[in-house]
């Protein structure tokens, strides 16, 4: 099948090789023109702009936007609508706010063209072991794109599937990156348990490794935190500064919005910003409380 591929970041260019390796015929444009070169060396068409990936497809189109959440996907959608034709469809594969990505499929369809929202999972790892994919859309723009679906999946019959309309996709994208927040937040605060009982001396990658075998805590993020304990158990290379990339507080917005408890992910979001104040102000202020009201002594700033 063909493809238009907007965006060749690490995940979008893992994603043009394994529909490459899948026999499909990829058109590929970035604004890194390298990007474009390098992926034409792996057998994608290379493009010079969004008009000429366009104009390089067959009718009906069908191009995959790969580019960051918020002003470029808006940007690269609406140019994208401007050169497309009735039945054409456009495929955001990225972490956008569902928000509007239903807005948005409400302004291609009074064009007559298909939004369809493919959360995907899978980092970097997708590229051996397929992508996770959570599909939002209207059901005959969905089907066509099937065996883009299956190639990218771990298989034909597992890890994807089409869960509702235009913004579906990525709502579920979204819960699932929130339960992984309290999933990781969760682990974290384990193994940091472990490592303060220093006088058990206990050997953390080997826990782990005993844990990812038959334990009810067995999954894929246990062998990537064994393989991380593997190279570094003090992981004092690594500063303790977690960023987000949105998704958690939507979900937590959305959890307040429905009227439904999250205090595990909320938490887990909390801790996440918790870990930038490099002023720890807040810190700071509760120590002065306890000796204002108490007299409990303060540690004073080195």
């Amino acid at each position: 099948m063909q493809l238009g591929m907007i965006g060749l970041g690490r995940m979008g260019a893992n994603m043009t090789t394994r529909l490459l390796q899948g026999g499909h015929e990829i058109v590929v444009y970035d604004r890194n023109a390298e990007a474009v070169e390098l992926a034409s060396q792996g057998g994608a068409t290379g493009a010079e702009s969004l008009a000429d990936v366009v104009d390089r497809l067959e009718t009906p189109k069908a191009i995959w936007v790969m580019v960051p959440s918020g002003a470029p996907t808006e940007e690269t959608v609406e140019e994208l609508a401007g050169l497309l034709s009735t039945g054409d469809t456009v495929i955001d594969g990225g972490n956008s706010n569902y928000k509007d990505t239903m807005r948005r499929g409400q302004r291609l369809a009074e064009s007559g063209l298909h939004l369809v929202d493919a959360g995907t999972s899978g980092g970097i790892w997708g590229l051996q072991q397929g992508y996770s994919l959570m599909i939002g859309g209207d059901a005959d723009a969905v089907r066509r794109l099937n065996p883009i679906f299956e190639t990218l999946a771990p298989s034909a019959e597992l890890g994807w599937g089409h869960v509702g309309p235009s913004g579906s996709g990525h709502f579920t994208k979204m819960l699932h990156n929130g339960i992984e927040y309290g999933m990781m937040q969760a682990m974290a605060e384990g193994f940091a348990i472990l490592k303060k009982k220093t006088e058990f001396n206990l050997d953390l990658h080997q826990i782990a490794e005993i844990w990812r075998h038959g334990s009810v805590i067995r999954s894929w993020l246990l062998d990537l935190t064994a393989e991380a304990l593997k190279q570094d158990q003090d992981l004092e290379a690594i500063a303790p500064f977690v960023s987000d990339s949105g998704e958690g507080r939507w979900t937590v917005a959305e959890a307040i919005e429905l009227d439904v408890p999250a205090p595990v992910i909320t938490h887990s979001l909390i801790a996440r910003l918790r870990s930038r104040d490099e002023v720890g102000y807040a810190d700071r202020m509760l120590s002065a409380m306890r000796n204002q009201f108490g007299g409990h002594a303060i540690k004073k700033s080195e």
